[in-house]
């Protein structure tokens, strides 16, 4: 088994009105659309996605 933590990360606010580089944020996540989920490995980069675009997103530990 791996022992690579991971997070749920959901789209929970629109991206209408948003700076460019916090859409790319959202995109390099994965997420399409609102109430989308993906689940991504933690790491210090996705971390930093989150981080950017913290008011657009809901985040789970898993």
């Amino acid at each position: 088994m791996s022992s690579i933590k991971k997070i749920k990360v959901t789209l929970v606010r629109s991206l209408n009105g948003v700076l460019p580089k916090h859409k790319l944020c959202v995109k390099g996540l994965g997420l399409r659309r609102m109430h989308h989920h993906v689940i991504v490995a933690d790491g210090p980069c996705m971390r930093g996605m989150i981080n950017k675009a913290y008011y657009l997103l809901s985040v789970e530990e898993m």
